[in-house]
């Protein structure tokens, strides 16, 4: 599998694995599956494992444990993630700090190679105080990033708890791209990278994502991109593989993408493989894969090597979605 640049870090493989999958989000697996699926991105190449303690209550962190007990191949990293959310400004050190301890724990490993801030940076309390009470406790104030997160994430480098520290790139976009033209910056930035750019469940703000726009001054900065959620969720894929609401943002996703879907049916191809080859045609540098088995990775991998989709087909797709937006 080709490498590429990545910001000022190690080159890093065309797809990496991320843990949503691994932690059984996107419907039923086994652990003994999500194991060898670990394994078997490994040995296709893939270099970087992006994982959390949400994903499946740290369910995916201990599938790369028990994958490689600690001693992961030559060349492979491993992230995780802390959802900080509102937290007082004088526990987060104290919080970040254990959710680094926790998760090496589960890895049994010594140090993460990235830590991302999971939750949303946004302006200030007052955005807070206007969000839903659930949307809240995914979001961090500006000031405490500035303040408190950032220092305590240089002091774990120098620490040698973590090697680099990043971003999820979802929060309120202005607000993310200040920080991305700020020092010290991060390392790395997760962003939306689908063809309908959207976060769907994730969104907790108003307005658009804007997320080429966030990806577009993380390239400015010079800050490692890793694209998320190519399939939003299942929302760009064939079928939705979990029981949701109808009212939920990803299968409203899922209603708007038909027209989608039919260009796929035309072609005979997979909606899944045409929307991962889609998100690799943007401006990143690793896409993560949401796979909770060797199959769906398998196709990743399919995709990955037949590369981004071509040109004329990218304008037909965006046109039409363009057209489905504006009729819905």
């Amino acid at each position: 599998m080709q490498q590429h640049s990545f910001g000022a870090l190690p080159k890093v493989s065309t797809l990496t694995l991320g843990g949503g999958g691994l932690g059984m989000l996107w419907g039923k697996t086994t652990f003994e599956e999500c194991v060898a699926t670990v394994h078997e991105a490994v040995a296709a190449g893939i270099n970087l494992l992006d994982l959390a303690p949400r994903y499946g209550d740290g369910k995916a962190e201990e599938v790369v444990g028990a994958a490689y007990a600690g001693r992961l191949p030559a060349g492979v990293r491993v992230t995780s993630k802390c959802n900080l959310g509102n937290a007082r400004p004088a526990d987060v050190d104290g919080i970040l700090r254990k959710s680094i301890e926790q998760s090496l724990q589960r890895l049994k490993l010594e140090r993460l190679d990235l830590f991302f801030l999971h939750s949303n940076i946004v302006p200030d309390q007052a955005f807070i105080d206007r969000a839903a009470a659930d949307a809240g406790l995914r979001m961090t104030p500006y000031a405490t990033f500035v303040d408190r997160v950032r220092p305590a994430f240089e002091r774990f480098v120098a620490e040698g708890l973590v090697a680099a520290w990043g971003l999820t790139g979802i929060g309120q976009p202005d607000t993310l791209i200040k920080v991305l033209g700020e020092q010290p910056k991060p390392a790395a930035i997760q962003c939306i990278a689908n063809l309908l750019d959207s976060p769907g469940g994730l969104k907790f703000f108003p307005g658009p994502a804007r997320p080429r726009a966030v990806i577009a001054a993380a390239r400015a900065a010079g800050v490692g991109v890793m694209g998320i959620r190519a399939v939003q969720a299942g929302a760009l894929t064939a079928a939705i593989d979990r029981p949701l609401p109808p009212d939920h943002a990803e299968m409203r996703d899922y209603g708007l993408a038909a027209p989608f879907r039919a260009i796929c049916a035309e072609l005979g191809a997979n909606p899944a493989v045409i929307a991962h080859r889609y998100a690799l045609g943007l401006d990143i540098d690793t896409l993560v894969l949401g796979v909770k088995n060797r199959q769906e990775l398998r196709e990743c991998v399919e995709a990955a090597a037949a590369g981004p989709l071509p040109a004329d087909l990218v304008k037909r797709i965006d046109d039409t979605m363009k057209a489905a937006r504006a009729a819905a």
